[in-house]
Order: C-alpha cells, then structure tokens, then sequence
C-alpha cells in the first residue's frame, strides 16, 4: 500500500482537524517574504561592515573615510531591489517549496540581475554615497551564500511533520487512465511534490466499476462528487476520463468553483510535451501551443557546448591513465582490441561513432543480434563487470564529447537498430534527439539503464530536456560518481 494513501484510510476527517493547505501555504509564503527580506538586509549590512569596518577597506582607490552605517541607504535600496527580483524568478510559487534545486537556480538568476541592476540604479539615482564596486561584489557573494543557506533551513522545517502535510495540497482523481496512473506514481515517489493523493471516484463512463485493480483508493460514487469534496478536504481535482463531454465537463468545474477546489485536466489524446504546453494568443484568440525548451535558447546552447568542451578535454586527459590501466586488464584477460566502437544515433538523428573499454568478448555479437546486456551476460569479461558497475567503460566518450558528438549530460544514445521499433511503440520517443546524447543522464542516475523500464527512461530523458539547466547538469555529474550501477 502507497503511504500517503494510508494516512487517510480511516474515513472522514473531523471539521477542527481540516487545516485548509492554502492557509498553510499562505503562512509559509508570510515567513519566506519577511525571512527573505530580513536575510537580505543584514547580509547586505553585513557586507557594508566588512568593506568599510575591516582591513578590505585599504583594497581598490582610496576614499574619504567611510563607516559602514553611511551604508544603509544602500542597504535599504539593495534590499528593496533584491526583493522586487524574486518574484520575477518563481521564488513564492508553491512548487517550489520542496525544490531545492530550483530554489538555488532561481536565487543565483537573481543575484546576478540583482548585481547589474543594483550598480546601475545606485548610479543613476545616486542614492546617498556613491557606491562601492568593491562593496557590491562582497554583497553578492554573501548575500546568496546566506540567502540559500536560509532557504535550506526552512526546507528543512517546512519539510517535517505535520506542517509538511499540511502544506501538501489533496488531489482527488475523476476517472481513471494510464495517465492518472503514471501522474500518482510520480507523486507517490517524489517526495518534493507538495501534493497528497486523497483517492478517486469513478467517471460515469466506469459504471460500476469498483477500483479494486488499482492502487488509489474509491472515494464514493460519482453522484456523491459534492459529498467527497468536503469529507476528504480535496484542494485539486484532475479529471481523467478522455470520454467525459463538454456539458459533464462544465458541471464539474462549477462544482469546483463553487467549492473553491482547483480544477483540472489531464488529457489522454494530446500526446504532446504537457509542461511546455503554454497559452498564447493567435490575432487575440487564445490557443494552446508548446513553448520554446531551455536549450533551444542559442544563449543556453554555447554555454552547454563551453561546459562540454572544457568539461569534456580535462575529463579526457585525466582519465588517460584509468583508461590505461583498464586497457592493460582487459587485453591480459581477452587478448584483442582495447577499444569497442559502436554506431549509435544522435542529435537531431545524426549517425556517429561511439567509443568504449572493451567489456565484452571480441566475438559477442558475432551472431548478428542486436540488444542489450543482461545480468550474468556470459559473454561479459570479469573485469567487464567492475567497468560496467562503475561506469568505467564509458570514458573514452570523452573524446565524442571533445568531437561534439556528444555532451557530459544527456539522453544516453542508443544503437539505430532498436531506435526503429522504440519510436513506433513508445510515445515522444524521437523527441529525446533534440539535444546531443550524453555520457550520463538524468533516467541514468535514477538507476535506469540497460534493460530496464523504455517509459520510464524517456519520461526522466523529457524532463531532463524540458528542465534543463547548468546546475542540474552540474548536479547530474556529481551523482553520477556516487550512485554506482549493478553490473549488467
């Protein structure tokens, strides 16, 4: 049984014990904004004194003798501009309450908009004394040191019972679909959702269909819609049901606004993107339409291709001797080539070359067929496994990153042969080939590799394309040393 399905098991909830998660969420956003506010101000404050109070004072051109208090007018103005900029960057957005990551993302976008605007206008205004470049430098670097250090710590708070599941807003599922259950599966495991999953009630469509094959549990029947609302302290509806009409449709909605419940669908015919879904105007007329992804930004594309080169060329020279080494071991178990090159399909379905330690015997596929290794593979050469397991294997592919055939970060590249049955069966198979296949990735670090679940790996591969972003690469290659795979 899935836990924050169990926490509810036992019937209704009693009316004192009904906490309302946007009274919850609005207490939070009161405690970000005023701890933001009070954070910002004393790092800014402090970095006045450490300019100006300590031997930094002697560094840069000599001024007239300033103390640090002759500051807080720019204090006061850094303060005020920091905390017009968050916003901008989705730093109150419940989504993001859990999300560390993106919180730090956000805070470093900020602090760098904040660094040129904040010189900029002191300039231009002249708000007081004049500003210290010197000054403005520490800020920076002290103010998002202490800003993300005070994020964590309420993370930490917020992330505890019971102001955790207070926060977490209940979602109650109309219908059921392959897509509502891939959406509660995705809760169920993640835990920086701030959602709940309060349970299901069948569509009109289902009948009498009593959910006992599923794993969210029946809430009542769908006449008894106005009743489960209230006893179960739903915050969002997701209407499932792809057959429900536009008049059915309607009326659910209405219910909702009438109860104050978010209302919402999630399609089971538009095998689209969904998170780059966004509305747009067409000569006035509102449509749906799927936004631009970060690395179709040409800005985002040269820093990923500079982090891939430099990346790519220091990881190349310093893993020569491991690669040595490992050619030696390989060569006295299985005399034959060192090296194994492959032909695999990458950006924008272009052919290359991949290359890697030999792990295999020289005539593993001399039968002509192509797919994976599987545990216990006796083809596999017993120094092969400690590779494969530590993804030693892989890193001559620093030299396709070199060639830019290749990035750190990425959808891992498969061979052409599978690629044509998988885009037949698996749906936005092909969108994965919009950006350059990479040595690790996001579905590879989460332990899916090899011959593990197709659906999974191209859900983690989208998200990865549709999230992407410097320090989530950063973030990806980091566990990529620490989270080991099983040798296959």
């Amino acid at each position: 049984m899935l836990p924050h399905v169990v926490a509810r098991r036992d019937g209704y909830l009693p009316a004192e014990q009904k906490t309302s998660s946007r009274h919850a969420t609005t207490r939070v956003l009161v405690a970000e904004l005023i701890g933001d506010s009070v954070v910002i101000f004393l790092a800014l404050a402090f970095s006045s004194w450490l300019r100006f109070e300590t031997p930094l004072v002697e560094i840069g051109v000599a001024a007239p003798a300033i103390r640090w208090t002759d500051y807080l007018g720019q204090v006061v103005f850094g303060t005020v501009l920091f905390m017009l900029l968050l916003p901008h960057r989705q730093l109150y957005d419940l989504q993001r309450i859990f999300r560390f990551r993106q919180v730090v993302l956000a805070v470093m976008k900020a602090a760098l908009t904040w660094l040129v605007a904040y010189m900029a206008l002191s300039w231009l205004l002249r708000t007081g004394t004049d500003i210290s470049r010197i000054y403005v430098t520490i800020a920076f670097f002290v103010t998002t040191t202490t800003f993300v250090l005070w994020r964590f710590l309420l993370l930490k708070i917020v992330s505890g019972e019971p102001i955790a599941q207070r926060l977490r807003q209940r979602i109650l599922f109309v219908g059921w679909s392959d897509h509502a259950r891939v959406l509660a599966q995705s809760i169920l495991r993640d835990g920086q959702h701030p959602y709940e999953i309060a349970g299901y009630v069948p569509s009109r469509h289902e009948g009498a269909r009593n959910g006992s094959s599923v794993f969210v549990r029946k809430l009542g029947g769908h006449d008894e819609m106005l009743d489960v609302l209230r006893q179960h302290d739903v915050d969002i509806v997701m209407l499932t049901d792809g057959d429900a009409s536009t008049d059915e449709t309607l009326a659910l909605a209405n219910l909702c606004e009438k109860e104050m419940v978010d209302f919402k669908v999630v399609p089971s015919c538009s095998q689209i993107l969904l998170s780059c879904l966004k509305l747009q105007t067409v000569s006035g007329v509102p449509v749906l339409g799927v936004s631009y992804f970060p690395l179709d930004h040409p800005f985002n594309v040269v820093v990923k291709e500079a982090m891939d080169f430099l990346g790519g060329l220091v990881g190349l020279v310093l893993s020569l001797p491991v690669i040595a080494v490992f050619g030696y071991l390989v060569q006295r178990e299985s005399p034959g080539p060192i090296f194994y090159r492959q032909r695999r399909l990458g950006q924008h379905g272009r052919h290359f070359w991949i290359y890697k330690i030999r792990s295999m015997r020289p005539d593993a596929e001399s039968d002509g067929r192509v797919g994976w290794t599987t545990a216990g593979d006796p083809r596999r050469l017993r120094v092969g496994a400690f590779m494969r397991r530590w993804n030693i294997d892989e890193l001559p592919q620093f030299w396709n990153v070199v060639k830019g055939d290749m990035s750190l970060v990425g959808p891992r590249p498969e061979r052409p042969e599978l690629i044509d049955k998988f885009k037949e069966e698996i749906s936005h198979y092909n969108a994965r080939h919009n950006v350059k296949p990479g040595i690790t990735g996001w579905a590879q670090v989460n332990g899916l590799r090899g011959d593990t679940d197709l659906n999974e790996r191209i859900r983690c591969d989208l998200y990865y394309i549709e999230n992407w972003s410097p320090l989530w690469d950063f973030q990806i290659m980091l566990m990529t040393f620490f989270r080991h795979k099983n040798a296959q």
